[in-house]
């Protein structure tokens, strides 16, 4: 089949390179006619990424964001498909919703050929992009920074139990970036209305996991933000206006410190 850009990348002036994995909501026609009625409203997706970070351009930030729904191919997962997470989690081709609800139809089948052209097409062009981009930054800086963007409803049962915190940030247990950018990240939500946690429920998916190389300069950091600090308290997926206007100045102090963040003798 033909695959339309799985990605949009924009190439920018500093140390810092934000992926966006999880925000893309274009399904192929083959997953598009296996979903439920439920799963084709993309309930998984992470909201809005894009436009809580529209700030990035005009800072000289490189960004690469993903065209495609994760239902199609999860961009945070492993080519081989090895779990990354004890407990219940979700693999490079999801067949269940954070619900725990089926995916698909019943009796529908997204075949092997299928999810092997969407990792030719999508997955690896995503993650070359990457590596590409982190390569250059590295060769102009001497280091170089992955910041990758997600959310997350606050309740997921699947997942974890109760509420999760507002920023939920991620290093692989600190494997993942030098322990000076975790510092300078948390400090800037130190002190403000918002929660946080390093490293709890949320350590980092494969992109975090892959790409982040301290011991060579090159840093990996994921903050799963909570829906909470930006979405209506309502059915559906809908902005609301006055929680932007106060996390979206968070979120760009954070960037901004991480750009600050001079990494050159670590």
């Amino acid at each position: 089949m033909t695959f339309s850009a799985c990605y949009d990348f924009i190439q920018g002036d500093s140390p810092l390179l934000v992926s966006m994995p999880h925000s893309g909501l274009k399904l192929t026609p083959i997953v598009t006619n296996a979903l439920t009625p439920e799963a084709l409203s993309l309930p998984d997706t992470d909201w809005y990424i894009p436009q809580l970070y529209d700030f990035l351009e005009a800072m000289g930030v490189s960004v690469v964001k993903a065209n495609y729904s994760r239902y199609v191919i999860d961009l945070n997962r492993p080519e081989d498909n090895k779990p990354l997470y004890l407990g219940k989690t979700t693999g490079l081709f999801p067949h269940m919703l954070f619900n725990e609800k089926p995916m698909f139809k019943p009796g529908a089948v997204v075949d092997t050929v299928h999810q092997n052209d969407c990792i030719k097409h999508i997955w690896r062009p995503f993650h070359q992009q990457l590596a590409l981009e982190l390569a250059r930054i590295k060769e102009k800086f001497g280091y170089a920074i992955l910041f990758d963007a997600h959310s997350i409803p606050a309740q997921v049962p699947m997942f974890f139990a109760g509420t999760l915190p507002d920023f939920n940030m991620g290093t692989n247990g600190g494997e993942a970036c030098s322990p000076k950018l975790l510092q300078v990240a948390q400090q800037v939500i130190l002190g403000t209305a918002y929660t946080q946690v390093s490293n709890g429920r949320f350590k980092g998916g494969y992109i975090t996991r892959s790409h982040g190389d301290p011991k060579n300069n090159v840093h990996a950091f994921q903050l799963e933000l909570s829906q909470a600090t930006y979405l209506q308290d309502t059915e559906g997926y809908v902005l609301d206006e006055s929680k932007c206007t106060q996390v979206k100045p968070q979120l760009k102090a954070l960037i901004e410190a991480l750009v600050s963040c001079n990494l050159t003798h670590q």
